[in-house]
């Protein structure tokens, strides 16, 4: 077996990892050719055998940002998750995506009601305040669907320490 396949995550550990990590990095291709990199809060969904299978990652941004501008002329992005301090603690996730761009307001809020109550609620039902709030703010916002059409993984503590 090769060093690649030895540190390759499952499926299980991919949704695993996504569900503990908390930023995304996100590049669009700008409007001069180079990519445009963004850090943003997700939700993940999908993935396992209960749900269809297909993984995807939701979120919500300004809908007159630079990547939202990206994505309008080229729905693609990759995407990068990652951590570790040490060599034989690296972990991470990089996705090529296809991406929907949702205008729909109530949808929008959905996707801004799921990050606040994952960041900020710890999974918890958000106040009526709150979600009056995020009414608000889905006015000016676009979700964003991020479906991966290419994952490559990587777990270095699969090597036991070694390089």
């Amino acid at each position: 077996m090769s060093r690649r396949d030895q540190i390759k995550m499952t499926d299980r550990e991919i949704r695993d990892y996504l569900a503990e990590q908390r930023v995304i990095n996100v590049a669009t291709m700008g409007p001069n050719g180079r990519p445009h990199l963004a850090p943003l809060w997700y939700v993940p969904h999908g993935g396992g055998d209960t749900d269809g299978g297909t993984l995807r990652l939701e979120t919500w941004t300004y809908g007159r940002s630079q990547k939202v501008a990206n994505l309008r002329r080229l729905a693609q992005a990759t995407l990068l998750v990652e951590s570790g301090e040490a060599y034989e603690e690296l972990r991470g996730v990089s996705m090529e995506t296809d991406v929907e761009i949702i205008d729909d307001t109530e949808r929008t809020l959905a996707i801004g009601t799921d990050l606040m109550r994952r960041y900020t609620f710890d999974g918890a039902e958000i106040p009526d305040e709150a979600v009056d709030a995020l009414r608000a703010q889905a006015t000016k916002r676009v979700g964003l669907v991020f479906t991966p059409t290419k994952i490559v993984t990587w777990d270095h503590s699969k090597l036991g320490g070694t390089y």
